[in-house]
């Protein structure tokens, strides 16, 4: 019985030194794990004294029992023979106890049965797993927003399972993947740590590499000055796989903050882009001047003017002909994230010049084509009839949200305004 006593307190302290837990902490539950056990024989453990000695491997249970006259303790219905002990029994012990004095006594793990020890050894090793996963969960929950490195080890449907280097699993699932990521068993695999939660009692750590955290912290991995704090980034959106717009600002004068970024020949966002399975990055100048940040993040678009309108929250951009479809980009990537980046929606209008004033304003058709249709349209830059027409069927499926009927419906009707 004193083996296996030894051997629990023995594998328990192994088991608290591989995974750090502190000398108290690993003193408290297994003096926890002792003391459930003397309330299950005794139905209390206040008079008792639980003394371990971890490096021993070594456990010593003292139970103090109030010496009470013989008479008290044969006829009295306060006689509790836990917390007492009569004069003749005490005298038993050591001949000269008296009344009123306290005995010590120790007791032994046999006194306890064979089952009650099995139990303690069964709670002992839950206690472990429930701290393993306490540390676990603590240990990630520190970690949320940062890069990690994770092995793939299974691939399925909706998630990738990954363990990390103590072989805790790690879950990375669809909607946080790249939609150009492929994943083999054993590929090596950065994410950051998205969330943590407890999941049936059990941690369940998420991934991501869609957040724009990740693009944040794969920028402060690649580029020094940003790591260093010499650049900031004020903000970063992403379309996970095709694009993304960066605004950096930095704070010393003889740094160019979009050229540190990028790199020697674009050394730097290289690394970057492939990890990101060939995202494309905009790298763009923070400024505090709306005006100035609305055109720097509708780049590589060249605006004429703008109109900010502040209440609504919304900006209209006036471009050349030429320029309308980069500000709108493949679609309307580019014109999407212009307007996350600065808060605003933005609405793309194409300035006439002489030789296209014969074009003809969408808002002349309300009587055959529906206002919401027309407002579509405008939303992704497209305000006059040959702005539409330029385009083919399948490039305005992809920019709009209109059906392809509707679509079909309102070209037919562009198309006989100009026959």
């Amino acid at each position: 019985m004193m083996m296996e006593t030894s051997f629990l307190i023995d594998s328990f302290a192994e088991f608290a030194k591989f995974k750090n837990i502190d000398r108290p902490t690993m003193i408290r539950i297994l003096e926890d794990v002792f003391r459930t056990m003397i309330r299950k024989k005794f139905g209390a453990d206040e008079n008792f004294d639980v003394i371990i000695n971890v490096d021993k491997g070594d456990l010593e249970i003292w139970r103090a029992r109030e010496i009470v006259d013989d008479e008290f303790a044969e006829d009295s219905f306060d006689f509790d023979p836990n917390k007492h002990i009569s004069l003749t029994d005490a005298r038993k012990i050591e001949s000269d106890f008296e009344i009123g004095e306290e005995v010590a006594e120790e007791v032994k793990l046999i006194d306890f049965g064979r089952r009650l020890v099995m139990t303690a050894r069964q709670t002992l090793i839950q206690k472990i797993k429930d701290l393993e996963k306490d540390i676990l969960f603590q240990k990630y929950k520190e970690l949320v927003g940062e890069i990690i490195t994770g092995e793939v080890y299974q691939i399925l449907n909706r998630e990738v399972l990954l363990l990390d280097a103590d072989s805790n699993e790690l879950i990375l699932p669809r909607n946080e993947q790249i939609p150009k990521d492929r994943f083999r068993k054993g590929d090596s695999v950065k994410a950051i740590v998205h969330r943590v939660e407890m999941h049936n009692g059990n941690p369940r750590i998420v991934l991501s590499r869609t957040s724009p955290t990740f693009l944040e912290r794969l920028f402060e991995s690649e580029v020094p000055e940003v790591y260093d704090g010499l650049i900031s980034i004020k903000k970063v959106v992403r379309e996970p796989g095709e694009r993304a717009k960066v605004a950096v600002e930095s704070y010393d004068d003889r740094i160019d903050p979009v050229g540190a970024c990028v790199g020697m020949k674009g050394s730097r966002i290289h690394s970057i882009v492939r990890e990101l399975e060939n995202e494309n990055i905009d790298v763009i100048n923070f400024t505090d001047n709306l005006e100035l940040y609305i055109q720097r993040a509708l780049s590589p678009a060249k605006i004429i003017s703008l109109k900010i309108d502040s209440d609504e929250g919304r900006v209209s951009v006036y471009l050349k002909p030429d320029q309308v479809s980069l500000a709108i980009g493949k679609g309307g990537q580019n014109i999407k994230l212009a307007s996350k980046l600065v808060g605003m929606e933005i609405d793309v209008f194409r300035e006439l010049d002489g030789q296209e004033e014969e074009d003809v304003d969408l808002s002349e058709f309300v009587d055959e084509i529906e206002g919401w249709i027309i407002e579509e349209l405008r939303r992704v830059g497209l305000d006059t009839a040959k702005s539409v027409l330029v385009l083919s069927k399948d490039d305005l499926v992809k920019r709009t949200e209109l059906e392809e009927e509707t679509i079909e419906d309102v070209l037919k009707i562009l198309k006989q305004e100009f026959e």
